[in-house]
This record gives structure tokens, C-alpha cells and sequence, in this order.
């Protein structure tokens, strides 16, 4: 630690992370659990990609934006789960000040892509639903990239707010963070002086980019249902709530979860419920994924088969 010019302060240069419990037998537990987790996310979203680049059956949008999910899903649970994993072996999990910025902008940017991903493939369902004869058009490799490129920025900007307005703390007193990574909220409880004005822009960012994403997503299903519901065919109702049963599953997992942490008042929950519910959207989920969308699909179940067939008699 630095010592300050202005005061008998000293400059935090290292931050301790807490993690989930103290209790030893419960951290050996939960580590075997969540390294169990966290494998099976790593496979099953590897798999998820491997099985969309060579299945030419999957070369579809709605395939090509599930790829990028199971990306951005990887690099959202690596970006805790293994210094989460490290928390539960060590005595004292201490980090460094670029390590928890590192840790924290790579946390905000593939949450965020997150979110755009699952706004962006619900208007790619309702493109599919709803204007059918329009879909090849509205729906073409162009704008799939460009709407690609705009969750990608949307995830840097937002992760730039956050790493900058840390930058902008002064931390010189605890440094104990009651959490199992740099999360902002508790950072900013942890800084020496008012940080009311720096925390202004990520919340405003985050903000609207939750509120542009849910627009984007309610209103796309809004018209989705709509649509389905002026069907004249039980055989053609039924394809189209399958097709979009496996998206809204993980919308209302993952935006359920975020809205409990980020939208609720603080003070209607503890920091332990903090913890659970972020180790639920943060490792949990991004495991859930893959299974939801292939446990749930035809098309990739049956893509799965031809390939490991075609490994077998090959």
C-alpha cells in the first residue's frame, strides 16, 4: 500500500474477496459442485458452437445468434467462476487493483452481450413468425453481423462505464469486499469519499440497456403471440410456441434473476441473497442454456444425431 500525500491514509492497492461461506466444509463442497458446473458449461457450450459451424442444417440466423449466446455464456462464467473456485482453496483470496477492474469490465461486457443476444433472437423470431415471406431479406447474413457488431459494442461500452468510473474511486480504508468477485455495489461501498457522480453514468448505462433489451423482447413476443394466436392451424400454434419456448425460457431465467439484483430495492434482501442469486445468473445459467435450447429442439437434437452418426460409420 501506497501512503497518501494528503492524510495518514494508506492507497488500496490489492482488494480481499470473501467469498461465499467460511465454513470449511461447506467450501469443499461447494467447490467439487461448482467446478462440476462449470465444466459442463465449458463442454456443453463448446459443443453447442462445434455442432452449429459444422451442421449445415443450422446455418440459420436463429443458430448463428445461439452460437454467439453460448460464447458470451463462456466467457461470463469464466470470467467469476474460476477465481470463485481459487476463493474456495485459499485462506485469504486476495486480488490486485487491475485484477478486480479486469475481472469486473469482463463480468459487464458478456452480461451485456448477454442481454442483447437474447433481445436480438427474440426480434429474429418474431421476423420469422411474423413475416415469414420477409424473413430472407430482413434476416440476411448483413444485418445478423451488424446487429452482432451492435451487442459487442453495446457490451464494451457498458464495461468501459464500469472500468472507468472504478478508476475514478479512491480506496483507502477497508478492502475486504463481501463478495466472491469485484462486484460494483459493493466497491463503491468500500470507497473513501462520495462517489454519487461517477456511479451515475454505469447506472445509466445499465439501465438503458435493460430497458431497451426488455422493450425489444416484450414487444417482439407481444406481436409473436399476437400472431400465433390468428393461426387457423393446432399443427402450425404449436410449431411456432416450440420454436420460441426454448428463448423465453431463458429470457425469464436470466431477467428474472438480474431484475431481483439490480431492480429491486437493496434493502428487501441480504447480501447472502445478493451472493446466491448472483452465482445463479452468473454460473448457473449459463449452463442451462445449452440444455434448454437442445433438450427443447428438434433441429439441433436431430443435427446432433446426423453427426455423431456419420462419426460412427465413418
Amino acid at each position: 500500500m501506497d501512503v497518501l500525500v494528503e492524510g495518514n491514509h494508506t492507497e488500496v492497492t490489492e482488494f480481499i474477496l470473501l467469498g461465499l461461506t467460511d465454513d470449511p466444509i461447506l467450501r469443499v463442497i461447494l467447490f467439487m459442485v461448482i467446478l462440476c458446473i462449470y465444466l459442463v458449461t465449458i463442454s456443453g457450450n463448446l459443443s453447442t458452437i462445434i455442432l452449429i459451424r459444422i451442421s449445415s442444417q443450422l446455418h440459420h440466423p436463429m443458430y448463428f445468434f445461439l452460437s454467439h449466446l453460448a460464447f458470451a455464456d463462456i466467457g461470463y462464467s469464466s470470467s467469476v467462476t474460476p477465481n470463485m473456485l481459487v476463493n474456495f482453496l485459499v485462506e485469504r483470496n486476495t486480488i490486485s487493483y487491475l485484477g478486480c477492474a479486469v475481472l469486473m469490465g469482463s463480468a459487464a461486457f458478456f452480461g451485456t452481450v448477454v442481454c442483447f443476444l437474447l433481445a436480438v433472437m427474440a426480434y429474429d423470431r418474431f421476423m420469422a413468425i411474423c413475416s415469414p415471406l420477409l424473413y430472407s431479406t430482413k434476416m440476411s447474413t448483413q444485418v445478423c453481423v451488424q446487429l452482432l457488431i451492435v451487442a459487442y459494442i453495446g457490451g464494451f461500452l457498458n464495461a468501459c462505464s464500469f472500468t472507468i468510473c472504478f478508476y475514478s474511486f479512491l480506496f483507502c480504508g477497508p478492502n475486504r469486499v463481501n463478495h466472491f468477485f469485484c462486484d460494483f455495489a459493493p466497491l463503491v461501498e468500500l470507497s473513501c469519499y462520495d462517489v454519487n457522480i461517477p456511479t451515475v453514468v454505469p447506472s445509466f448505462t445499465s439501465g438503458s440497456i435493460l430497458v431497451v433489451t426488455v422493450f425489444v423482447i416484450a414487444v417482439s413476443y407481444i406481436y409473436i403471440l399476437i400472431t400465433i394466436l390468428k393461426m387457423c392451424s393446432t399443427e402450425g400454434r404449436h410449431k411456432a410456441f416450440s420454436t420460441c419456448a426454448s428463448h423465453l425460457t431463458a429470457v425469464t431465467l436470466y431477467y428474472g434473476t438480474i431484475t431481483f439484483i439490480y431492480v429491486m430495492p437493496k434493502s428487501s434482501y441480504s447480501t447472502d441473497q445478493n451472493k446466491v442469486v448472483s452465482v445463479f445468473y452468473m454460473v448457473v445459467i449459463p449452463m442451462l442454456n445449452p440444455l434448454i435450447y437442445s433438450l427443447r429442439n428438434n433441429e439441433i437434437k436431430g443435427a446432433l444425431k446426423r453427426e455423431l452418426a456419420r462419426k460412427m460409420f465413418s
